[in-house]
């Protein structure tokens, strides 16, 4: 993939723009995937990490802002809406529910492009950590280790998915709910289950964790440097 600049999926029920804005990606050195509906996208960033998202709105079954409201935390990436020209509700909407930007149809291709590459500009300068070191510990995402005086420590995605998160925003609480929703869990003890693994591979004295804490009726926090 070193030929292209992005790897982005293009999500519309219409086979002709899903053609046309592939065909000028593809021309713009993008790696391009499509998708048909919001149900099939959902299935592909499931399994393939995609740097951005152009989603149509109007689709059958669920539309654009559906897949955006119920998507949206867990896959953290970068969205532009297309949108038919006249539906400012929709756009208004897409954007409070976390959609990046957005275009009206019809538009010039010149321009989806711009949008694009200013978004992963935008990202590229906010990446988040996925390797922090505090005493003698250091977690490492990309290779899901933790290591801990010398010892290894395999952690699964669904760990990833929460150290992700409050690596990046240490000193932030977390109830059972929200970490719940982001690795797609709706029994707070089954959330409970694994910060008590979690804490067993980072944690001196997993019984009295100086790091991964628990806050009475709150949630969870990670106290790191």
């Amino acid at each position: 993939m070193d030929k292209f600049i992005a790897h982005i999926l293009v999500v519309d029920d219409d086979d002709g723009i899903r053609s046309l804005v592939k065909k000028y990606l593809n021309e713009n050195n993008f790696l391009v995937t499509t998708s048909n509906s919001a149900e099939d996208c959902l299935e592909k960033v499931k399994i393939i990490k995609f740097d951005l998202i152009v989603l149509d709105v109007m689709m059958p079954g669920k539309s654009g802002l559906d897949f955006i409201q119920e998507n949206k935390e867990k896959i953290q990436t970068p969205i532009i809406l297309l949108t038919a020209k006249g539906e400012a509700r929709e756009r208004v909407e897409g954007l409070e529910l976390g959609a990046d930007d957005y275009l009206p149809k019809p538009f010039e291709p010149k321009e989806l492009i711009l949008r694009i590459k200013n978004i992963l500009q935008k990202t590229k300068k906010t990446n988040q950590r996925t390797i922090v070191e505090f005493d003698n510990i250091k977690i490492d995402l990309n290779k899901l280790l933790i290591i801990k005086s010398d010892n290894e420590y395999k952690i699964n995605n669904t760990e990833k998915i929460i150290l992700e998160k409050m690596i990046n925003q240490p000193g932030k609480t977390f109830s059972r709910n929200s970490i719940g929703k982001l690795i797609n869990i709706d029994k707070e003890r089954s959330v409970d289950v694994i910060i008590t693994r979690l804490r067993k591979k980072i944690e001196t004295d997993p019984k009295n964790p100086k790091y991964l804490q628990t806050l009475r009726g709150a949630g969870y926090v990670l106290w790191i440097e």
